[in-house]
């Protein structure tokens, strides 16, 4: 719970400060007050809902924060790299973030989905991977939609759509295999505590 607590906290802090300090070049037309709204609330649906679910159905079951820690860290990272001016001043900042948040993001709901048993791996991999790339075009849809079809940022859009939901699902793929791989170590910890 700690981490996904100071996760939490240290986005809307800088979420705070893009949005209501002036001034800050880095944050410019890029969205910050919708981003002081949607960043929170996509942050606590998961735990949300889980922790619903968890008590109409009253179970005894510890909340997975870890899976909810990775699923908040990617909207850390991003506040964080616009915070540095990262975008702006390394070129190679916006895809790797498409790339490593997915894994983070996927990871973490990845970890949530093994605790309800999908079998067989093939199956797992393909749920986690194509959920990345939902979550990936969902994104690229709601920067178009933010700041990109009024802004700079038009002409150059398309093609970087693309390369951005190409690496989210590639990351959303990566995260699958260690998701896979978590539930294959799970599976044989169980076996050898049951012989």
């Amino acid at each position: 719970m700690l981490w996904a607590t100071v996760v939490f906290l240290a986005t809307v802090g800088q979420l705070a400060v893009a949005t209501f300090v002036p001034g800050l070049p880095q944050f410019d037309g890029k969205a910050f007050g919708a981003r002081l709204i949607a960043y929170p609330l996509m942050m606590l649906i998961t735990p949300a809902v889980w922790f619903l679910v968890r008590r109409r159905r009253r179970s005894t079951h510890p909340m997975p924060w870890t899976g909810f820690a990775l699923i908040m860290a990617p909207f850390l990272i991003d506040v964080t790299g616009n915070t540095l001016d990262f975008y702006d001043t390394l070129l190679w900042w916006d895809d790797a973030n498409h790339f490593f948040n997915w894994i983070l993001l996927c990871w973490g709901f990845g970890l949530l989905v093994i605790r309800g048993g999908v079998s067989p791996r093939w199956a797992l991999v393909l749920a986690v991977t194509g959920l990345g790339a939902v979550l990936a075009v969902g994104w690229e849809l709601g920067e178009w939609y933010s700041f990109i079809r009024q802004g700079t940022e038009l002409d150059t859009a398309y093609e970087d759509t693309l390369g951005d939901e190409a690496l989210g699902t590639l990351g959303g793929f990566v995260a699958a295999l260690i998701v896979s791989r978590t539930a294959r170590r799970r599976d044989h910890a169980r076996r050898g505590l049951q012989a």
